[in-house]
């Protein structure tokens, strides 16, 4: 299946419901056609980060399912899988085999040995100012020491957490298997290859080892390279200022919109709409949207787009109208390594408001791009504390377990029928055409009017919607689709 401009659910294999078969008995039984697309989390046996420490491609996590689960998914849905390019498990076959075989190993070029990168660029190296100068996602030097079985010691790259171990992809052998991992997962279904952490994988002495230029563009090149004779697409995911994902945009690939949620609160917590207005007519038409996502809400996607006190005045709102939202949930006391970011569900964010929420998804819906729904977004879920205590995992308040149960009841709530109805008219409506246009316009502080129209010209969306007081009114050619009364009327 080829990827459609229809609505795409992120979701664990083991969050709604127990398993695969689960995930697809709900979106037949419960979803219906709110969603056409799916972005599987990583479903690979794996040793942390709830998947993303993959440990082997090849196979399906036996508790998840198998790849003909995968695999059935993907005759009804377009799928995105997420390979790991930045960094695999301890417990791959290629860190267990160097780390009992050493030099003799095949993959003794696989990792990037920290005092050989060093070496190479003089002696003395690296000094502080070295260390000082990377993009670091912790407050040491990226490293992690490995003990061969032949009883010496060195380092490897290590950005994320201890079971991450970076990958040299500029080596044969790391070629070979991103080459091989990319081609196996199209085999099994995958039309969309979304690229964790890429801007990390490139590293290069005296620059910050992110997003390093010109040599991410050859790297995301030899990806592109292997994907298009597959007829597959990379995401490439990148949390940072919206000029950067604007760049990779420019280069023809899909983006992800992250500066969407934090300015879309701030509209909701103003009442002004003269931001988002901004952002709407900036947005490329090929990207993916988000609300919510497995992560939390950042503000850095937003900068420039919010002045810094926008979004200190989203950020502290957020605190003081989101239900169950603490500032300890987003701190390192909490497990968290990017406390640039607010642990919520995006429906506590609102202060669990369905008036609100649904004008959020509306927004989103209105907005350039493909809708991407997070599961526990789509059955406007609120903070699950009682997770988040009992692992000490900030993220987990957005990552709550769905039973079947839950999930029959969750959507006869009149906020999660309304947004499933929205989804639904999404997309089949042809005035979403992402060859087509958009206007924004802005009548008044606190109003906002988002006319989308295909190609032709023939078929026109229009969205008239007060911020303040959360209201809005859907009219698709005369005639109205949706508006801010059908809560009400549940």
């Amino acid at each position: 299946m080829e990827i459609q401009n229809k609505a795409m659910l992120i979701t664990y294999a083991d969050s709604l419901g127990k398993n695969l078969k689960d995930v697809h008995q709900v979106l037949k039984e419960d979803i219906g056609d709110a969603i056409g697309g799916v972005h599987l989390l990583p479903f690979f046996p794996s040793t942390g980060d709830r998947g993303f420490a993959p440990a082997d491609y090849t196979r399906v996590d036996v508790a998840f399912g198998d790849w003909k689960d995968v695999e059935a998914l993907g005759e009804e849905y377009y799928l995105m899988f997420d390979f790991m390019i930045n960094h695999i498990s301890r417990e791959s076959v290629m860190y267990r085999d160097f780390k009992k075989n050493h030099d003799d190993s095949k993959y003794k070029d696989f990792f990037i040995r920290w005092e050989k990168f060093w070496a190479k660029a003089g002696e003395n190296r690296p000094t502080q100012a070295d260390v000082d100068l990377i993009y670091k996602r912790k407050d040491k030097a990226p490293t992690q020491e490995i003990t061969f079985d032949d009883g010496t010691t060195e380092n490897l790259w290590n950005t994320f957490g201890e079971e991450q171990i970076d990958i040299d992809v500029n080596s044969a052998i790391a070629k070979e298997f991103i080459k091989t991992t990319l081609e196996d997962m199209v085999k099994h279904g995958a039309n969309l290859i979304r690229l964790d952490a890429f801007a990390y994988a490139v590293k290069k002495v005296d620059t910050n080892d992110f997003f390093v230029e010109p040599e991410i563009w050859d790297t995301l090149n030899e990806v592109r390279e292997i994907l298009t004779p597959l007829k597959a697409e990379i995401l490439p995911e990148i949390h940072e200022h919206y000029s950067i994902p604007k760049k990779i945009n420019d280069h023809g690939y899909f983006t992800y919109d992250f500066a969407l949620p934090m300015t879309t609160l701030y509209t909701l917590y103003s009442g002004k709409t003269n931001q988002l207005a901004k952002w709407l007519k900036m947005s490329p038409m090929k990207q993916f949207t988000t609300l919510d996502t497995h992560d939390g809400i950042g503000g850095v996607d937003a900068r420039d787009i919010l002045t810094d006190d926008e979004i200190d005045y989203a950020s502290e709102q957020l605190y003081k109208v989101g239900a169950n939202v603490k500032k300890t949930y987003s701190s390192a006391s909490y497990n968290n390594l990017d406390i640039y970011q607010i642990n919520s569900t995006y429906y506590s964010a609102l202060g669990n408001d369905d008036a609100a929420y649904l004008l959020s998804r509306v927004f989103q819906v209105f907005a350039p791009g493909i809708p991407q729904i997070y599961y526990v977004g789509l059955l406007a879920g609120e903070n699950d504390i009682a997770l988040l205590e009992s692992t000490k995992e900030g993220r987990n308040i957005n990552r709550h377990y769905y039973t079947r149960e839950e999930i029959k009841s969750e959507v006869k709530r009149p906020v999660v029928a309304n947004l499933l109805k929205l989804l639904s008219w999404r997309n089949e409506s042809p005035a979403f055409d992402l060859a087509g246009s958009i206007t924004v316009d802005t009548p008044t502080d606190t109003t906002i009017v988002v006319t989308r129209q295909d190609e032709n010209g023939q078929n026109k969306a229009v969205l008239t919607a007060d911020a303040a007081n959360k209201t809005f009114e859907i009219v698709e050619n005369g005639q109205t689709v949706m508006s801010s009364d059908d809560l009400t009327q549940n």
